[in-house]
């Protein structure tokens, strides 16, 4: 079978909303590097959207599941509990950031992380309301469509979003969104449309992740700490995206030395396997009761022992310095390749999650460029995604366990890529 074929078939197959990135059908996975149905080699700087931040096969993570395998792979936690389920639960608790005591519920993908720190924020707060943020991407559920701050293509056609779901604007300077900015927005919104006293919880990307790689400045992570603490509104700390040494620390609020309340998680936690979770405050997340948490596939045994096995390789391999270290050398390679393309504006991110955006000579968004960008590098071997709210990012998520020679590589097909779409 050859790419071509494949695809046909995947056009008659598949519902239409499961829009496809390339025509690549990959057969063959190792670390950094994919080989698809045609024998291509490609080197992947998407990491299945920061899922394999350990590389594609750990060895330890296979080993994990293998050995896990030969076990037992389901019997539903809530039914016949398994003690990997608390191990890993112990351990997050001991690494997500804050002091006080925490407690665990496993689930199974992002936007079902998200949901439950809603479900877990009103049961404890008895309130309805959540803020979130406009360009934030919190899943396709209908709470995470409703909590995303965007429209195409997540929310259209889908009709009414949940009801006390509020957006404020996020601070992205590039832009022209300051911190001050963000917050006159809050407090209009407490003024004019919502009484404080309503608001379960505020939720936000430390890191926007499909919003455009827009880290949250200090000052507002610090301010909107200090908000909640005025309203008793939990703050909640979406790090799905940029968790798991992503950022050059395990979780990215590390960096901001205040913690959050609730912390969802999913992607790196299971290394390739399907694992989410919501970590916090242990009087937080006792508030719903028994059976009020948890599901069939939540925790299952095959996604506990990748988690486990995870947190063991980040901590083996050093991976949160390799990302800073990666992070540094795409950066500077970044700084060439503005030297001869003036519409890269912007170069961003902590860590190995690193945005480039490219913005035209009128001072308008580039999307059309950096599209052109994706496919000159996808044609040369290197597979690339696109983000922010008017598609003109670059967001770079190799794994962090990439070999030296193949981050080499990505980086000369790069430049190629940036030199062939401005027509260089």
């Amino acid at each position: 079978m050859f790419n071509s074929e494949i695809e046909k078939r995947r056009a008659a197959a598949l519902a239409r909303g499961v829009g496809v990135l390339t025509q690549s059908f990959i057969v063959k996975a190792e670390n950094a590097e994919v080989w698809d149905a045609d024998g291509c080699r490609l080197i992947d700087f998407a990491a299945g959207i920061a899922v394999v931040n350990t590389g594609h096969r750990h060895p330890k993570v296979l080993a994990a599941v293998k050995a896990q395998l030969e076990a037992f792979t389901h019997t539903c936690h809530q039914v016949l509990p398994y003690e990997p389920y608390v191990r890993l639960a112990e351990r997050l608790n001991a690494k997500v950031p804050g002091t006080f005591a925490k407690k665990t519920v496993f689930v199974t993908t992002g936007a079902e992380a998200v949901e439950n720190a809603v479900k877990i924020a009103r049961a404890y707060t008895k309130r309805d309301a959540v803020i979130a943020f406009g360009g934030g991407f919190h899943g396709r559920t209908f709470m995470g469509m409703s909590l995303t701050g965007k429209v195409v293509p997540y929310k259209t056609g889908f009709g009414a979003m949940m009801p006390d779901v509020f957006h404020v604007p996020y601070p992205t300077p590039l832009h022209g969104i300051t911190v001050d900015d963000t917050f006159k927005a809050i407090d209009k919104l407490f003024k004019a449309d919502l009484d404080p006293a309503r608001v379960a919880a505020i939720l936000f990307e430390p890191v926007q992740g499909e919003g455009g790689f827009y880290p949250a400045p200090p000052d507002f992570v610090r301010r909107l700490r200090e908000l909640c603490d005025s309203y008793g509104i939990v703050m909640i700390a979406d790090e799905v995206q940029t968790g798991f040494a992503r950022t050059g620390t395990l979780f990215a609020m590390e960096a901001y030395g205040i913690a959050a309340d609730l912390t969802t998680m999913a992607k790196g936690l299971g290394g390739g396997l399907p694992i989410s979770a919501v970590a916090g405050r242990a009087e937080m997340m006792d508030a719903a009761g028994p059976g009020g948490l948890g599901g069939t596939y939540g925790g299952n045994p095959l996604g506990i022992a990748a988690g486990n096995a995870v947190l063991d390789v980040i901590e083996e391999e050093n991976l949160c310095a390799r990302a800073n270290e990666l992070g540094a050398r795409l950066k500077a390679r970044l700084e060439e390749i503005r030297a001869f393309a003036p519409e890269l504006a912007d170069i961003r991110g902590p860590g190995f999650m690193v945005a480039a955006e490219f913005i035209a000579a009128d001072g308008k968004p580039a999307p059309d460029l950096t599209a052109r960008i994706r496919v000159e590098a996808l044609a040369r071997g290197l597979v690339l995604l696109t983000c922010g709210v008017y598609g003109n990012v670059i967001r770079f998520l190799a794994p962090l366990t990439i070999p030296d020679d193949h981050f080499a590589e990505a980086m000369d097909i790069l430049e190629e890529a940036v030199k062939a779409a401005r027509g260089v």
